[in-house]
């Protein structure tokens, strides 16, 4: 029987007799004294077999390799000072083997090095194909580790603090639009119909508010047939909560509360509370984006009032047109940044454009004045350039990027370009933590495609209580948790009057037959008493992926997908044989290209 695992034999032990099983991380032979690291999920500790001392172990471990699965049984004693290792939990210890026992070899050469004293850098699509192996070594068995220990302390906080109850929702539901596409799935007991798998579990949590549940949550599992980035997946995890009875300020303090509770577990920092918050309209006007980073400063400043009657028509068409002129003064920019790479062919003109704008105006500063040939500064009045000056804070050394048009445009860009360079010019603390609320977003944005509004967040979000005149233009009551930048988690009020709800569904271009035929269980249930109520949901790999320090959600994912949506392990998806298809009723359309053929 195991008595310890590998990381927890400590001092304490020292004399005692335990029995280990893992795998040999390395071995290495001094002088006829083997020594081999022992791995397991909790650590390494070190194993040793001298032909004097353990003479019944030293033949097996002289055979033994990297990767073999082994059992070992000996006497825990402790290290000679020169070998002590305080970067190990066990390094004070080491155990000396009277039984080696080999449970499995390794048959086939590795396709990389296992060993935590290994550094070689591994393709990602070779760590993906061989999993099984990467989450062995100590990079990705310490990712899941901690997230292990962030769903942990979300369930401690939530069940034993909060008296939230876990509800499992169906996986097999019906289609219903949110706004990505739907996995389907054909029935085969209904022929001709088709179940969707979840994008998230809305519906059926403000079910169980109508049923009386009160406070539910759930780890549950999500899916969306969208086009991927480092931070999405097709199938995740999200931490779903719903709430009756709490007002919006109520709801967000629990979350506060909750966040912080998770950030002490896993980090062991105090996160000041309350946390910022920051309306939409602020957001997007002083940082061009909804989730802003705010480690460090470069703020956007809007002078399109400023510009709107310059003799340089990009800014004042800019304006006329309906536009915007906005400012990312950017301190220090004269020296880091060159006119090359601003105008074409530059990188910063490149990230511009990718953002949609036809080109960057610039100014530079020095001698406390605009020191800039052009039409710029031509087309400014001295008035003008002063005030310039002083709303952007320019000082000798600032370099002032424009960006001039559709407001969209214009707030991408700069966005963008704010995120660039305060990369480059290493602005961005790395120790620092900051989290804050988004709340106030529009209800509708403008779907140019389909020449329709679509909800911002989902159609279930409720108005703000002073813009119901007109829920076009009405704020909604939502709500987005910000953290370094990255969304990490949104959620909002509910509508929970069918007469408002039908009013969503028909802003959005939706009959009162094409929603009841989507949601009619949903009015329906609106009818038996329904409580005001509330919730959020978290990105539980996004959450990870941050708190551990991965650029790729993949890393916080045991069996991710890549960014073709393929599973390179067991290579997924693949085909299926035709027997199935035909008792599924369905057919293929597919076509393959030549290059596929």
């Amino acid at each position: 029987m195991r008595t310890h695992y590998c990381g927890q034999v400590q001092a304490e032990h020292i004399g005692k007799t335990v029995t280990l099983f893992g795998w040999v991380d390395r071995r290495r032979d001094h002088g006829g004294v083997v020594f081999v690291d022992l791995r397991d999920r909790t650590g390494i500790v070190q194993i040793v077999s001298d032909p004097e001392r353990t003479p019944d172990s030293y033949t097996s471990a002289e055979h033994l390799r990297n990767e073999y699965v082994v059992r070992i049984t000996g006497r825990v004693s402790q290290r000679p000072p020169e070998s002590l290792n305080p970067k190990l939990p066990t390094g004070e210890v080491e155990i000396y083997a009277d039984e080696i026992v080999l449970l499995n070899a390794v048959r086939k050469q590795l396709p990389f090095q296992v060993s935590t004293a290994d550094t070689e850098s591994v393709r990602e699509d070779l760590r993906l194909r061989y999993r099984y192996l990467d989450l062995r070594r100590e990079r990705m068995a310490s990712n899941l580790q901690t997230r292990h220990q962030i769903i942990k302390s979300i369930r401690r906080f939530l069940e034993d603090q909060e008296g939230f109850v876990e509800v499992e929702t169906p996986i097999l539901t019906r289609s219903t639009p949110e706004g990505a596409r739907d996995y389907l799935v054909p029935s085969r007991a209904n022929p001709g119909e088709w179940f969707a798998l979840p994008q998230s579990p809305q519906l059926f949590k403000q079910l169980l508010m109508v049923s009386g549940l009160d406070r539910y949550y759930q780890i549950a599992r999500c899916f969306r047939d969208e086009d991927l980035r480092a931070d999405r997946q097709p199938e995740f995890t999200q931490l779903d909560m719903e709430m009756s009875f709490m007002s919006q300020d109520e709801i967000l303090s629990l979350n506060e509360a909750l966040v912080a509770h998770i950030f002490k577990a896993i980090k062991g920092v105090d996160l000041p509370l309350p946390l910022p918050r920051l309306t939409y309209a602020e957001a997007m006007e002083r940082y061009g984006c909804d989730k802003p980073d705010t480690r460090y400063g470069l703020e956007l400043v809007n002078v399109s009032d400023l510009v709107k009657d310059s003799g340089f028509k990009v800014f004042s068409g800019a304006v006329a047109d309906g536009g915007t002129v906005k400012v990312l003064p950017i301190p220090g920019g004269n020296d880091a940044i060159s006119n090359v790479r601003i105008k074409p062919g530059g990188d910063l003109f490149k990230i511009a454009a990718e953002a949609g704008a036809k080109g960057l105006a610039y100014i530079r500063v020095r001698d406390g004045s605009i020191d800039t040939i052009g039409a710029i500064k031509d087309n400014l009045s001295e008035a003008q350039k002063q005030e310039l000056l002083e709303r952007t804070g320019a000082a000798d050394g600032h370099l002032l990027l424009f960006g001039a048009g559709p407001t969209d445009t214009v707030n991408a860009t700069l966005d963008r370009l704010r995120q660039a360079i305060a990369k480059e010019l290493n602005l961005i603390p790395p120790d620092q933590l900051n989290l804050l609320w988004i709340t106030d977003f529009p209800m509708f944005e403008w779907n140019e495609d389909e020449k329709r509004l679509e909800a911002l967040h989902h159609p279930f979000t409720a108005p703000h209580p002073d813009d119901t005149a007109d829920l076009k233009t009405a704020r909604a009551q939502a709500y987005d948790l910000v953290f370094n930048g990255y969304e990490l988690g949104g959620g909002s009020l509910r509508i929970y009057q069918p007469e408002i709800q039908q009013q969503v569904f028909e802003a959005i271009g939706l009959t009162t037959e094409e929603a009841h035929d989507k949601f009619g269980f949903l009015l329906e249930a609106f009818e038996y008493g329904t409580p005001p109520h509330g919730g959020i949901a978290y990105g539980i790999d996004r959450l990870v992926m941050l708190l551990v320090g991965e650029e790729s959600i993949r890393d916080a994912i045991a069996f991710p997908k890549t960014q073709q949506a393929r599973c390179l392990l067991t290579n997924a998806p693949s085909g299926v044989d035709l027997k199935q298809l035909k008792e599924l009723h369905v057919a293929s359309t597919y076509e393959p290209k030549e290059k596929d053929a």
